[in-house]
């Protein structure tokens, strides 16, 4: 019995926004489907050379009361990066909240609009220790 992976799934609050997180990650929309009669967008994203691997972005137009206020519960998404201090000096010159600093050089979490815990690693060996990362505490819930 074979199976493909085919995406990840993880609700939003605010469609923009997100789309704009996922953004500063790296990530383009790949496809878009609006639907009037069950009032949802699914947007899917996905890295360049990766559209076969996307994250899809579920909205529900008339929100989504009584899910769960903190996504914990979903785990985490992961992505790779060429360089993890560039990558979260990015992400928080744009307003993102690194709660957990890659001190090591090799991990990272951040915190999606709508609470999705989102891993970097490092691609490769891990980078020298370097600051301000390697003294910077962390921040919340990762």
């Amino acid at each position: 019995m074979k199976v493909r992976y085919l995406h990840t799934m993880v609700r939003v609050a605010d469609l923009n926004a997100s789309r704009k997180f996922y953004e500063l990650l790296g990530l383009r929309e790949t496809q878009r489907w609006d639907s009037e009669e069950g009032r949802f967008t699914l947007l899917y994203m996905a890295a360049e050379g990766q559209e076969d691997c996307p994250v899809e972005l579920t909205w529900n137009w008339d929100g989504d009361e009584g899910l769960p206020s903190d996504s914990r519960h979903f785990g985490h998404l992961a992505y790779s990066v060429g360089n993890i201090y560039e990558m979260c000096q990015h992400l928080q010159d744009n307003g993102v909240t690194i709660n957990r600093p890659p001190r090591d050089g090799r991990m990272a979490f951040i915190r999606s609009p709508d609470n999705i815990s989102v891993e970097l690693l490092q691609e490769g060996d891990p980078l020298p220790p370097a600051e301000p990362w390697a003294s910077m505490e962390s921040v919340g819930h990762w």
